[in-house]
């Protein structure tokens, strides 16, 4: 007896074959003609595989193409990221935990009322916060700097990585806390090695999401820094909208394949523990 097609399914296929396709061609033609001579593409047909392969325009995007009127290529504000990303996603991410644990295993007045206020910055737009963040910086003498980037994105980060570690910390069993205070475990002591170790799914999540956030982030780096300390999204677009010279398409593809490289790696490596992680604190909380 020949097996029963399931029509529902293979419509359900088809249909996100079509979405796949659909998702991916803009990377296609990217990657493609980021490996084709300026010239190939001016003749057209975007969508060809390149004739004449080249890696010149990565080459160009890295070290040599205009950024606004000074030909660095992207190296320097790739550097300039990382140097803002990493202080940044370990800063908010260790605030997390430390509100996370206080406001779960701490009870006091006004906690819910303090969670609520985090939970609220969580939805405050980009855009409110720039003229008070910006006399800020000016107060403490940041502006225009790395360490001011560092500073903007951390604050912005404790309300989503308070949520995370709050809910997470909310469904962990509170017997191991308590076993380890009459073993005489002190407030950190609890945290360092109870909390912390036992906390890898939503330290994943917490990762993921900050560095991809603060990675990407724009406005903050285009308000906030200047040529100096631009992060590398604010480079990518003086690249694309350089008024100087020829437009070279193959260049700015190649740029912004630069720019997606890391955090198309973070995800790669570590993506498969994002949702388990978001997963582990949705117990309670």
């Amino acid at each position: 007896m020949a097996p029963k097609l399931d029509v529902a399914r293979i419509a359900l296929y088809i249909v996100l074959f079509v979405f796949a396709v659909a998702f991916l061609m803009p990377v296609y033609v990217m990657a493609v003609n980021s490996f084709k001579p300026l010239d190939e593409i001016r003749n057209g047909n975007m969508m060809s595989l390149p004739i004449d392969w080249t890696i010149a325009p990565w080459l160009s995007a890295w070290s040599t193409a205009q950024i606004g009127v000074q030909p660095t290529g992207l190296k320097p504000f790739f550097i300039n990221s990382f140097l803002l990303v990493i202080p940044s996603v370990v800063l908010s991410t260790l605030i997390g935990a430390l509100n996370g644990y206080i406001l779960t295993q701490f009870k006091f007045r006004g906690a819910n009322l303090m969670f609520a206020a985090m939970l609220f910055s969580v939805f405050i737009p980009f855009q409110i916060v720039l003229i008070p963040m910006a006399k800020t910086l000016g107060f403490l003498g940041l502006a225009g700097t790395v360490k001011g980037l560092i500073f903007v994105n951390t604050v912005y980060g404790i309300g989503f990585t308070t949520l995370f570690f709050r809910n997470y910390y909310a469904a962990f069993p509170a017997e191991l806390i308590r076993s380890a205070r009459m073993d005489g475990a002190g407030f950190f002591g609890v945290m360092g090695r109870i909390l912390l170790p036992n906390s890898t799914p939503i330290i994943v999540v917490t990762v993921i999401w900050q560095f991809t956030n603060i990675w990407n982030e724009f406005l903050f780096g285009a308000s906030f820094s200047d040529f100096s300390s631009y992060p590398l999204t604010v480079a990518l677009n003086n690249l694309v909208n350089s008024s100087t010279g020829v437009k070279e398409y193959n260049v700015h593809f190649a740029g912004a394949f630069i720019a997606a490289i890391p955090t198309l790696v973070v995800y790669l490596v570590s993506g498969k523990y994002f949702v388990r992680g978001l997963m582990a604190g949705s117990v309670k909380g």
